[in-house]
């Protein structure tokens, strides 16, 4: 299935989804992106500098990590882990920056915005600006400011202005509003930076571009570990720019069951969860620029979400991730707080891994099907992230005294 070959006249559009539905004073600067896109894609140069950069500078290729302990004690498959948690900055939100700073800079643009919700496409961001010279402002939602204190506190001391959002529940959703607000008004010199494979055209192909980088490794390295594919391939979903990025490295193959895990937060029910698909709460709509399955009233007007893990607290899902399950190429399933909790303890108790709460929801999925396959089977977790960032969220959920006690004691100092 090729995603990016589009229908003559249906440019940005998977099936239904997907499409630009900005106001008309955006026109001449998304079709300067695209335009600017289509060149950085006909280039191999362009691919060849993006590789070298992040191999210098983020890392890459990150490893894929056998996890033999988790596989004996859950007593079925294989798991194997794509290591982005090694990435500079602590996530797969790396790949995209520094993608569309590459962009940026053939664009003429000295300025970069962006939004933010788990605040790791934030801290990308204003890492890439500072390296590429560039004038930065983050959009947070105050709620996320809150609850992700540490990468504020790094992405204000790379020079970006943070700017904690008020309106609506705070979050991610806000955050993206104020950061569309913001580009219509300084569009001259400034590129939007989104974060995630979703919104108008042409981004969700962008990202998933720069993110494909992570499949492309994930499937020389799994073949050259365990001399095959693996039988599943487990990511979290919020956005969906990394469960697109390790799905790309495998969607020729029809013998591989690609699994989306999203927030099941505290179960089934309206405002419990920011799962789209896998509760099938979600309807077809159109916001923020493109058109998708939102978490959303008989009316159109967005529901409130509700996640442990602010990077999945999202009312939307990538159109690609829609198209491909409506044509069950995808599978999604939902994880809730505790079961995310839980796998947390049990994956940092039996191989000393500390992945993000966002990517743990992959996790959830993982070891709960892990048992039921031969141990002849293979499974493959994209961990996202690492769970630097979540100390405090974690401390609390899994209540920690000492450091309840010690982020009440702070709680003036960060504004909590």
């Amino acid at each position: 299935m090729d995603l990016f070959d589009f229908e003559e006249g249906r440019e940005g559009y998977y099936g239904q989804y997907g499409g630009t539905f900005l106001p008309e004073i955006l026109t001449t600067t998304i079709e300067e992106i695209k335009h600017c896109f289509r060149e950085c894609k006909n280039d191999p140069g362009f691919w060849a500098e993006y590789e070298q950069l992040l191999q210098e500078y983020s890392g890459r290729p990150t490893p894929v990590t056998h996890l033999p302990n988790l596989s004996r004690k859950l007593g079925g498959a294989q798991i194997y882990v794509k290591r982005e948690d090694l990435n500079h900055t602590g996530s797969h939100k790396i790949n995209n920056v520094i993608g569309q700073g590459l962009l940026t800079r053939r664009l003429g643009k000295t300025r970069v915005i962006a939004e933010t919700g788990a605040g790791q496409h934030g801290f990308a961001t204003a890492t890439m600006a500072a390296k590429f010279g560039f004038e930065c402002k983050i959009y947070m939602g105050e709620v996320d400011v809150k609850r992700q204190r540490p990468n504020v506190f790094w992405m204000e001391n790379l020079g970006a202005e943070v700017v904690a959002v008020q309106d609506g529940q705070k979050t991610l959703k806000d955050a993206i509003n104020e950061c569309l607000r913001d580009w219509v008004t300084n569009m001259a010199n400034t590129h939007y930076v989104l974060g995630t494979a979703c919104g108008p055209h042409p981004f969700p192909e962008m990202v998933s571009y720069f993110q494909s980088i992570i499949g492309r490794e994930a499937k020389r390295q799994i073949h050259e570990l365990a001399g095959r594919a693996p039988d599943r391939v487990y990511a979290c979903v919020g956005g969906g720019s990394n469960s697109i990025g390790i799905f790309q490295g495998f969607m020729d193959e029809d013998n591989i069951d690609l699994v989306g895990c999203e927030a099941g937060g505290m179960g089934p029910g309206l405002g419990r969860h920011a799962s789209r698909l896998a509760y099938h709460d979600a309807s077809v709509g159109v916001a923020q620029g493109y058109k998708t399955y939102f978490l959303q009233n008989d009316d159109g007007n967005m529901l409130e979400t509700q996640s442990i893990a602010a990077g999945l607290d999202y009312i939307g899902i990538n159109p690609i991730l829609a198209h491909l399950w409506e044509h069950k190429k995808v599978r999604f399933e939902a994880a809730t707080n505790d079961e995310v909790r839980e796998a947390l303890k049990l994956v940092m108790a039996t191989e000393g891994l500390i992945p993000a709460l966002e990517s743990t929801h992959a996790f959830v999925t993982a070891i709960a099907e892990a048992p039921s396959m031969s141990k002849d089977e293979i499974i493959l977790v994209n961990m996202s992230g690492r769970g630097d960032k979540d100390i405090f969220t974690v401390a609390d959920a899994l209540e920690d005294d000492h450091w309840k006690a010690f982020i009440k004691n702070k709680a003036g100092e960060y504004g909590r």
